[in-house]
């Protein structure tokens, strides 16, 4: 007896999944489960074997990994329809970073043998997939190389930009990070980015309401970042 299942209506379904027919959508719903992750867990963690293919169907993500003496070191942060959780399932039989979830997640898992066995069934979807996470895997590489080639007050109008326009898509938003967590993803230390939004602050080109940051002059903000 089948489940009941939403797959055939779900946005992921055009991103990724457009090559299946009703029918193979249907045996995915079979494989498939939804779970919920409140603000702060670990929806996997590093070293920890793959079993699933997973995908953020509502809510925010940091992708990180562990330094040898401890330290959080984020990779990126993200809305759905990016498969950062799946960066690895190809390459080896554990994940090599963690997620984590910044607000209240909702992220679909689907068997893993369930993908590999489409993968030789169906050359569209393989395609379509591996077009997909090699995309992420090279926006990553070109967001790290940006931040790295910035200096300090650069690094940190460009976090600002990146929550303002590819995370919220307003100038308005809380902002879902520590300023330990923004200094993990830069690479700078907690007092300097503490020190460089107090600038901005100063300057008028941001507001601090408590979590809410208000870009209030993103004109400069934009300059800073191309500049730093």
């Amino acid at each position: 007896m089948f489940k009941p299942c939403d797959c055939e209506h779900c946005d992921f379904r055009d991103v990724v999944f457009s090559t299946l027919d009703d029918e193979s959508i249907r045996e995915l719903c079979q494989f498939k489960e939804e779970h919920s992750f409140r603000k702060g867990e670990i929806i996997n963690h590093e070293g920890e074997k793959i079993t699933d293919f997973k995908y953020l169907k509502h809510g925010l993500v940091k992708l990180f990994r562990r330094s040898p003496n401890g330290d959080e070191q984020i990779i990126t942060i993200t809305r759905p329809f990016e498969f950062v959780s799946n960066m690895s399932i190809f390459s080896g039989d554990r994940y090599q970073y963690s997620v984590a979830a910044l607000e209240d997640s909702t992220v679909c898992s689907v068997k893993l043998e369930f993908i590999k066995n489409l993968f030789l069934k169906n050359g569209g979807f393989a395609i379509g997939l591996l077009t997909k996470i090699s995309k992420i895997n090279d926006k990553i590489i070109n967001q790290t190389l940006d931040i790295r080639q910035k200096n300090l007050i650069g690094r940190v109008a460009f976090v600002l930009l990146y929550f303002t326009k590819e995370i919220f898509n307003s100038r308005v938003f809380d902002l879902p990070v520590s300023r330990k967590e923004i200094a993990d993803y830069i690479g700078m230390s907690t007092a300097n980015v503490i020190r460089t939004m107090s600038d901005f602050k100063k300057e008028g080109i941001i507001k601090v309401f408590g979590k809410t940051i208000e870009v209030a002059d993103i004109e400069k903000l934009e300059i800073i970042s191309k500049r730093g």
